[in-house]
């Protein structure tokens, strides 16, 4: 999408990134049940500083900085809200229980192993690893110099692959 045009039609800027930014406030340590309302805060200052967006990096870079300042106040306040709703989830699919199952503790076990990265590293773990940017752009969405980015990501793989052997270990232990 152009900038000009992400500028006049907010709409159209939200369906092109929401999903984005929902998966990487989850990346962040922001649980499910408040990544909604987080990535509605993302997007309401999206929309707010959009006219000062510059264009140096890409939106979706510009977005994520954005979703990792918000991820980092998420943490440091006290109170998180839960939703609870009567409402069966749309878009319910044919795969089985334990495909739900293992697609479930996989996500739990990268959730895990994130958490023992500091901020720094896990912003670059996750662009990087999961949302697949270069690491021009992650660098510049976290605001440091590339080397540093990829010594981030360097010391991030180490941590995360420590966790989930510890965490495999763990498992297989009577």
């Amino acid at each position: 999408m152009e900038l000009q045009a992400a500028r006049t039609d907010a709409r159209a800027l939200f369906r092109e990134h929401a999903a984005f930014a929902w998966r990487a406030l989850r990346r962040l340590g922001v649980p499910e049940r408040d990544a909604d309302d987080v990535c509605q805060e993302v997007f309401l200052v999206v929309h707010r500083k959009l006219p000062e967006f510059e264009g140096r990096s890409t939106l979706r870079t510009w977005i994520y900085g954005i979703c990792v300042r918000s991820a980092s106040a998420y943490r440091r306040r006290a109170v998180h809200r839960e939703i609870a709703t009567e409402d069966v989830p749309e878009g319910r699919t044919e795969r089985g229980q334990d495909d739900e199952l293992a697609d479930k503790q996989a996500r739990a076990l990268l959730d895990t192993a994130l958490d023992t990265l500091d901020d720094d590293k896990r912003a670059v773990f996750v662009l990087f690893e999961i949302e697949q940017l270069s690491m021009a752009d992650v660098a510049e969405a976290v605001g440091c110099p590339l080397q540093t980015a990829y010594s981030r990501l360097h010391a991030a793989r180490d941590k995360v692959q420590s966790a989930l052997r510890r965490s495999t270990l763990e498992r297989r232990l009577p």
